[in-house]
């Protein structure tokens, strides 16, 4: 998968393959999962999939910033940020570990 991005397409092909759902039913599924991580997103809980990683809203707050073109200071709004922390277990497979290598 070198270079590919997975879309919901994908998933729901996975979905469909590999459980035996129907198209449709496989995309009912994606979406239904995907809309219910981006509504506890949204609503401010965190998502947590274990072996997986977390899901979190970050608030930040206003500050000052500076424009690059022109060095003239200008404020950034305060703003709400998605975060993404992996699980120590998924930082190890993207490494090459076995998933239980804790160094």
């Amino acid at each position: 998968m070198s270079g590919k991005t997975l879309t919901r397409a994908d998933l729901t092909e996975v979905v469909h393959r590999d459980i035996g759902l129907s198209r449709t039913e496989s995309a009912d599924m994606v979406n239904t999962v995907l809309d219910l991580v981006a509504d506890s997103l949204v609503s401010g809980h965190s998502v947590k999939l274990s072996s997986f990683g977390t899901f979190m809203v970050r608030s930040k707050r206003e500050r000052m910033g500076r424009n690059p073109k022109t060095g003239e200071e200008v404020p950034i709004t305060p703003r709400r940020v998605l975060v993404f922390r992996p699980s120590q277990i998924m930082k190890n497979i993207i490494n090459g570990e076995e998933p239980g290598d804790v160094d």
